[in-house]
């Protein structure tokens, strides 16, 4: 059995955009400082709407900071790049694995899961359409070949790399039901239709836990479980 073939799946937990993101890098240094890890895998829920920013979005436009100031919205920035993502009423999901296993998790087949286990629950994805990346406010507004679109042309999933020493983090934003007033406010264009999958998020997270886990033979799956009180010592 080979030593790096640990695969660590991370309970679901709700907390600040601030404790997410630290999480992340958190699992992501876990997995570069671990030689048994593989990958990491995680979905989390964020407390509040959030607005989280991207690496190289280095001014905040007047309205996010007054709607920031009235509390309407909390920001957080992120350490992968790309535009804006309002965290509000979707699912968001983070990968982590060694930089020696880049061809195993690439963007084309971690969208190839998606598409594979949306399609099965009755959204059908299909890649974007945009080769270059431009950096926009929104970054629901625009489908890269990285993102992924449903049938009638609305941004459904926007995922996001950060690379540090050996290792990927990859994490990723699953519009499902959107505040349509809030979305408005801060990007002045409709977003992503709600949808009804006829699940729960938590049954959405299994199915797609189990179907991540259907390509990966002979790892030893290790279920970690958090509790919130369990966060401040970890970090």
């Amino acid at each position: 059995m080979r030593i790096n073939n640990q695969a660590l799946i991370i309970s679901t937990l709700e907390l600040s955009g601030v404790e997410q993101m630290a999480l992340d890098l958190h699992f992501l240094e876990k997995t570069i400082s671990k030689v048994e890890i593989l990958f990491t895998l995680r979905f989390y829920y964020w407390v509040g709407d959030w607005l989280s920013l991207g690496y190289h979005q280095k001014e905040i436009p007047p309205n996010w900071k007054r709607l920031s100031e009235d509390g309407v919205i909390k920001i957080v920035r992120r350490p992968s790049g790309g535009g804006a993502v309002l965290h509000s009423g979707g699912l968001t999901y983070a990968l982590t694995f060694k930089k020696n296993s880049y061809k195993s998790f690439s963007y084309e087949l971690v969208n190839n899961w998606l598409i594979k286990s949306f399609t099965k629950l009755g959204l059908p994805l299909k890649k974007g359409h945009l080769r270059k990346s431009l950096i926009r406010e929104n970054c629901f507004g625009s489908s890269y070949q990285s993102d992924l679109v449903d049938q009638y042309g609305f941004k459904r999933i926007g995922s996001a790399q950060y690379r540090k020493k050996g290792g990927f983090l990859q994490h990723g934003e699953i519009q499902l039901n959107p505040p349509r007033d809030l979305w408005i406010k801060l990007f002045e264009e409709e977003p992503p239709k709600k949808i009804d999958l006829h699940l729960k998020h938590e049954e959405i997270i299994k199915h797609l836990i189990n179907s991540f886990l259907e390509t990966k033979s002979n790892l030893k799956i290790e279920n970690i479980s958090y509790k919130k009180e369990d966060i401040k010592e970890l970090l």
